[in-house]
């Protein structure tokens, strides 16, 4: 028992606490998204963590948006938000709310914390609220309309409500202490006047909630026992007790702050990204160059990857950086055992076997998976005109390069060996083709067991090959510069974060490989069906990771 307990992350062990001393009887959790950008591998964190709480205890998990900003929110974030959270394994059943649900009896709230004396309506402007707040070292000051009477606030309280001011013209603020240590207990706005259509509730309101007042009455409503969420809303918590507490709910629901995911040398600021898909310097939110979810499924990222990095991640209160090797780790980690390895050529050249009989073909059986026999194999047709990569020959090789060359003998994978005779230039001077000959008693698998080669190359073969666009991703920042210009605050962007092959070639295995399956290419690294731009007859691969990486997993 005593083992069990010193395995659990400190957020298991204060649940624990809390069902031993009957403060619940059970527990549930929650995901409270703002629809107002596509989520993000931090958020994955959230997600995952939250439902798997739900899942340990044996209680119930709600996915809640928190659609209380509409002058930010569409229900394109929305749909988007959605299918992440199902494409992670996260499953709401029947809890599925939005703030804006309980937008009635926020407004009934409110009402009560006026007549307890604990609300007022504030005349100040922005600028002269956040003058009046005071400072880290200073405490703040009344505002001049902080006695009104209640019969007063209720009276414009109602006015807001009815369309009667404009934007910014009124606030209503909870009345707590002008000169609390704490900057959010210096009576926050809890209610403001915005003009502007909600995508759930339309123009029924031209009044909205803050979020510091909305979220707590939202989990209480709700009957969430356990409020999940990252540090930065540490200093926010005796706001949230504040709340719960003066609409006096019997058991108010209790917060506990977590370390976020920090990923090295990424992109996640939202602000950052929808001007990086305004500007078209990526293609949309979902760029598999980005690391928001939506872009990691393109890519060609794993639910059981995502899973894995963040159970190697793990549950603190300590701020800290991953390296995103870690991640690149854990997908290959995930795909190695699970997918096929086909052969793909990037870089084409022609290889001619000059002794292969003409218009003769022959199909070999290919193992899917070396590692895993369950995967089965395919027949890949062998001919006499190929295509190989371009690295694979050299006129004039350095030392220890064991692929072709003039003379040079190496085997073709999972075929025969074939020998250089000679290749042809064009007036540019580039190899266009590469003449070999072939000797018919070295087939793989046929029990050759003379003379050794030190060189095996892939191939695909040309009359039967699909051609196909691959699209090869390097991080969208400049590594070396840091994410940020330390200057201007803009991002270093790194001019190669893609690099578009357009004339490769693939085995013609690939017949009826659906949007998203995922292939090791041989040599080359992962790769997926592009599900946007992907089509039969036009076949695009995002190149998910390379075969190998410098990280090493933590002992």
């Amino acid at each position: 028992m005593e083992n069990e307990t010193i395995s659990k992350n400190f957020i298991e062990q204060e649940i624990d606490k809390d069902l031993a001393e009957g403060v619940y009887d059970h527990v549930s959790t929650r995901f409270p998204p703002e629809p107002n950008g596509y989520l993000h591998i931090g958020h994955a964190k959230s997600i995952l963590l939250n439902y798997g709480l739900a899942q340990k205890y044996n209680g119930t998990f709600h996915m809640r948006f928190d659609d209380t900003n509409p002058t930010k929110e569409k229900v394109e974030f929305v749909d988007s938000i959605k299918d992440d959270i199902q494409w992670l394994g996260a499953d709401w059943k029947d809890h599925l709310y939005f703030a804006s649900d309980y937008f009635e009896q926020m407004y009934e709230f409110a009402l009560k914390l006026i007549k307890k004396g604990k609300a007022y309506v504030c005349d100040l402007s922005p600028e002269e609220i956040r003058e009046y707040r005071g400072t880290l070292t200073e405490v703040g000051k009344d505002s001049p309309y902080r006695n009104r009477s209640v019969e007063e606030n209720l009276e414009l309280f109602q006015a807001m409500k009815d369309g009667k001011y404009k934007d910014g013209e009124k606030v209503l603020r909870a009345k707590i202490d002008m000169a609390s240590p704490n900057i959010n207990m210096r009576d926050p706005i809890i209610y403001r006047v915005a003009h502007i259509s909600h995508h759930n509730t339309g123009d029924k309101w031209c009044i909205y909630p803050m979020y510091d007042y909305a979220h707590p009455l939202e989990d209480a409503i709700e009957g969430i026992t356990h409020s999940i969420c990252t540090l930065e809303f540490e200093d926010h918590r005796p706001l949230y007790d504040w709340v719960v507490k003066e609409c006096e709910f019997e058991q108010p629901p209790r917060q506990i702050e977590f370390a976020k995911l920090y990923l090295t040398n990424v992109v996640t600021g939202k602000r950052y990204i929808k001007k990086l898909v305004e500007d078209n310097i990526v293609d949309g939110w979902d760029d598999p160059r980005l690391v928001s979810i939506a872009a990691l499924r393109r890519r060609g990222f794993t639910p059981e990857s995502i899973k894995m990095f963040i159970d190697l991640c793990g549950v603190s209160k300590s701020q800290s950086s991953v390296d995103y090797a870690m991640l690149e780790y854990c997908i290959r980690e995930d795909l190695k055992m699970k997918k096929a390895r086909m052969m793909a050529v990037l870089d084409p050249i022609k290889l001619v076997i000059d002794n292969y009989p003409e218009g003769q073909v022959e199909y070999l059986d290919v193992a899917n998976n070396l590692e895993n026999e369950e995967l089965g194999s395919r027949k890949v047709p062998f001919c006499r005109e190929l295509y190989i990569e371009r690295e694979d020959f050299m006129e004039e090789p350095p030392k220890k390069y064991f692929r072709l060359f003039p003379g040079n003998e190496v085997r073709l994978m999972h075929a025969y060996f074939v020998k250089c005779e000679s290749f042809v230039k064009d007036e540019n001077g580039n190899v266009t083709e590469v003449h070999c000959t072939y000797d018919p008693e070295t087939k793989c698998g046929g029990g050759f067991t003379g003379r050794k080669v030190k060189g095996t190359i892939h191939w695909v073969p040309a009359p039967y090959a699909v051609k196909a666009e691959v699209r090869l991703y390097e991080n969208l920042v400049d590594e070396e510069k840091g994410v940020y210009n330390k200057e201007d605050g803009s991002l270093n962007l790194n001019p190669n974060s893609l690099t578009v092959l357009k004339d490769c070639y693939v085995e013609p295995s690939f017949d009826g490989a659906e949007p998203t399956d995922s292939f090791q290419f041989v040599r080359n690294g992962y790769f997926c069906i592009d599900a946007k731009d992907s089509s039969p007859d036009a076949l695009v691969f995002n190149r998910i990771v390379s075969l190998k990486s410098s990280f090493k997993l933590p002992k």
